[in-house]
């Protein structure tokens, strides 16, 4: 029997993520930067095309694409736009394997004196941004509060 609370991929929750796509000015290095951290969550490579890939987990993906109708050349996240995107990264521990694993992978941590409490003394949580300043927030989620203030 199907638990209707979870997924499936015939029938995601109404609301859930179906992708997200990230426009960037070098696919070869985010292929690798995001391919090394996605696939650290349990991303599996999805979709490859001349411009672009994509990795999917359950019924959601993430796209990274070099669009040839790109007006910039770069990302801030300090203008109006997306800031970061949050994912779910395991436990505390977990979360520190992946914030010292990172920086070998194209990966900067934000926030290093703050770290890895950044977002609050409840939250535990490693704030890293890409080559092309797109920042991923990788909360812990087991053995520690996981409620984002932001």
């Amino acid at each position: 029997m199907t638990d209707p609370d979870v997924p499936t991929e015939a029938s995601p929750a109404v609301g859930s993520l179906h992708h997200l796509e990230l426009w960037v000015p070098d696919l070869d290095r985010a292929r690798r930067e995001w391919g090394w951290l996605l696939g650290r969550l349990g991303y599996q490579p999805f979709q490859d095309w001349p411009e672009g890939c994509s990795w999917r987990r359950g019924t959601s993906y993430l796209v990274v694409e070099a669009s040839p109708a790109m007006s910039g050349t770069g990302h801030d996240r300090l203008r109006p736009g997306m800031n970061h995107l949050a994912l779910h990264a395991g436990s505390a521990a977990d979360v520190d394997t992946l914030t010292a694993e990172a920086p070998a992978h194209g990966w900067t941590l934000l926030f290093p004196d703050r770290h890895p409490f950044a977002g609050g003394p409840e939250h535990y949580a490693a704030y890293l941004a890409s080559s092309d300043g797109f920042e991923v927030e990788l909360v812990a989620t087991h053995g520690s509060a996981a409620t984002s203030t932001h």
